[in-house]
């Protein structure tokens, strides 16, 4: 039940980043892509991306994509974790509230709901390990800043609780 409410939130929002961006909405799209430190997952250095385009006025909408793995190879055996993140999110861009009409710093914060996929494998044969980690429904919350270098590119850093509790990376504003 609750897959299913999550499948029908992101369709809905779907249809809304397209049909509700009229010509009065801002066009910006914002790419980011980067590592997370700090994982939440207790290993690995996630990698990731996220896709906001601007739907009103200091509002984003979007998805994003992560993907982590951490594991132990010594002396033939061999054990991973690996994690999969996807799903929905939106930022408040807060800059004209902190009066930067023309800078070049964009603070947000926002929110993102999703679904973690997680999987367990090992050498072993037995099966018997039972992994402490499960996919399912996923919330996040973050807080973070991109600094443009020029028009279209710069980069970000985000706090949160996600996949991990610091990313950093490049971003593109197109």
């Amino acid at each position: 039940m609750k897959t299913l409410t999550f499948i029908i939130v992101c369709i809905l929002s779907v249809f809304v980043l397209f049909t509700a961006h009229g010509q009065n909405a801002p066009r910006e799209k914002y790419l980011n892509a980067g590592l997370g430190f700090g994982a939440f997952t207790a290993g690995g250095i996630p990698i990731g991306a996220s896709l906001e385009i601007g739907l009103k006025e200091n509002i984003s909408v979007g998805g994003f994509f992560d993907y982590s793995r951490y594991g132990y190879n010594f002396g033939g055996y061999k054990w991973s974790y690996n994690f999969i993140y996807f799903g929905a999110r939106g930022s408040y861009h807060f800059g004209d509230l902190l009066e930067l009409t023309e800078s070049k710093l964009d603070p947000y914060a926002g929110a993102s709901l999703g679904i973690r996929i997680a999987s367990y494998s090992d050498n072993d044969g037995y099966g018997s390990f039972v992994s402490p980690y499960s996919g399912g429904i996923i919330t996040g919350l973050h807080v973070g800043a991109r600094y443009f270098l020029n028009n279209n590119f710069g980069g970000f850093a985000e706090v949160g609780y996600g996949v991990a509790a610091l990313r950093l990376g490049i971003t593109l504003k197109f």
